[in-house]
């Protein structure tokens, strides 16, 4: 028999635990090797999940001690709604654990953290091409229709 998966927020002690799971999730969008998000920005994130402050948090899904997938989410104001919008920002899970509900328990996490802060909706994006994680999307959300436009500054 499976041990249950547990959802929590990370503490400080989980850094050396999480870290493979956030380099996994960078490398899965290209960002690892000469392309590697810089060690300071890792280390800026995860002062401001712990900081209690921030709009910025961290859940982990962890099974008998072994942390399985994480995800991140913030809070934001937002011109249509009084209430704030909650994006999910970050969803990785370990390649062996896919297809075994750590990705949806983690979603739903979000949306129970969204619920109990007031927030109006939880949204998120990922890349056209990451077309296994959009099975499991389409089953928890709609599709907003909207294109992403950004400009590195």
């Amino acid at each position: 028999m499976t041990a249950p998966l547990a959802i929590r927020f990370v503490t400080a002690q989980d850094f050396a635990a999480w870290q493979p799971l956030w380099d996994g999730y960078n490398a899965f969008y290209g960002r690892s090797g000469e392309t590697a998000l810089p060690e300071a920005f890792t280390r800026i994130a995860w002062s401001r999940f712990l900081d209690p402050a921030e709009p910025m948090h961290a859940l982990v899904a962890e099974r008998e001690g072994q942390l399985l997938g994480l995800a991140h989410y913030l809070f934001h104001r937002n011109t249509t709604n009084p209430a704030d919008n909650c994006y999910l920002q970050d969803l990785f899970t370990v390649p062996a654990s896919r297809g075994l509900g750590v990705g949806r328990a983690l979603i739903e996490a979000v949306y129970a953290q969204a619920r109990e802060a007031g927030a109006g909706r939880v949204y998120w994006q990922t890349h056209e091409t990451n077309a296994t994680a959009m099975q499991l999307y389409d089953k928890l959300a709609e599709k907003s229709g909207f294109l992403v436009y950004r400009k590195p500054l």
